[in-house]
């Protein structure tokens, strides 16, 4: 079993680097989420848990990628909230 909150810190650092993305919430309650939003809308965010198997899943039930590949997971959410590639 994993560590949702460990997870859920790496997407976040995963997260950060994507020019159009900002982290507008954390929650460590029962589930543990992070909510990130683009930052030129206020209607594109998505609210992200990480499942028992290390799955990242949006609020409407997603599977952005794993614990396994947070680099990859974070692109995904990226792309559905419209950002842009990361900053070098």
């Amino acid at each position: 079993m994993l560590d949702a909150l460990s997870c859920l810190e790496r997407f976040v650092a995963a997260v950060r680097p994507h020019a159009d993305l900002a982290v507008q919430r954390i929650s460590f309650g029962d589930p543990a989420y992070v909510c990130v939003r683009n930052r030129f809308s206020n209607t594109l965010m998505e609210t992200v848990t990480c499942s028992q198997d290390g799955g990242f899943i949006t609020s409407w039930g997603y599977r952005l990628g794993s614990a396994d590949n947070i680099e990859d997971a974070a692109a995904r959410l990226a792309f559905l909230l419209a950002a842009l590639p990361t900053r070098n």
